[in-house]
């Protein structure tokens, strides 16, 4: 079985689509149709991995990334726009998120005491007790063991942080 329930192949298909790829005359864009999607597969395995350790707990990841920020966050709490803008995502699926774990009790939401138009979203006890048993656990059933020796991880860090800086991520 793979990482996301399904039964492995006796081949690698994105290497016979690698191949096809060239065969059909489109040699320029093989390799790179070939990393797309070997990443997007992996984010795949990857995904599954981490929201079956999450799931027993009763969290996503996105909602996971939120109780960790604010967990960071020295006041333990955050600006909704603030936490858009560092974990780079919509601010609908910030507010989505950020419902999620208010109406499970894991944060608050308040008006900014500065900006009556901003919202204040901070980590209840429940929340930094879950964040941390969360923690654990994906520190212990995926984060530790990634899939991948360690030598190899720096190198897929440092491939993807030029990936993500190219794309102007940062």
């Amino acid at each position: 079985m793979t990482g996301d329930g399904t039964r492995g192949l006796e081949f690698d298909p994105i290497d016979q689509a690698r191949t096809q790829w060239v065969e059909s005359g489109w040699a320029d864009a093989a390799d790179g149709m070939a990393a797309v999607t070997s990443l997007m597969r992996a984010h795949q395995i990857v995904l599954a991995r981490v929201e079956a350790t999450l799931k027993p707990l009763g969290v996503t990841f996105a909602r996971y990334e939120v109780l960790m920020l604010l967990w960071f966050s020295k006041r333990g709490s955050l600006p909704m726009k603030i936490i858009g803008s560092r974990l780079q995502v919509h601010p609908t699926s910030v507010t989505n998120a950020v419902d999620r774990l208010e109406d499970a009790g894991l944060v608050t939401r308040s008006t900014h005491p500065d900006d009556r138009r901003a919202y204040l979203v901070a980590l209840t006890p429940a929340g930094r007790e879950l964040a941390e048993r969360a923690t654990k656990a994906l520190n212990t059933e995926v984060f530790e063991q990634p899939g991948l020796p360690s030598r190899d991880l720096g190198t897929l860090v440092d491939v993807l942080t030029r990936l993500r800086r190219g794309a102007g991520d940062f």
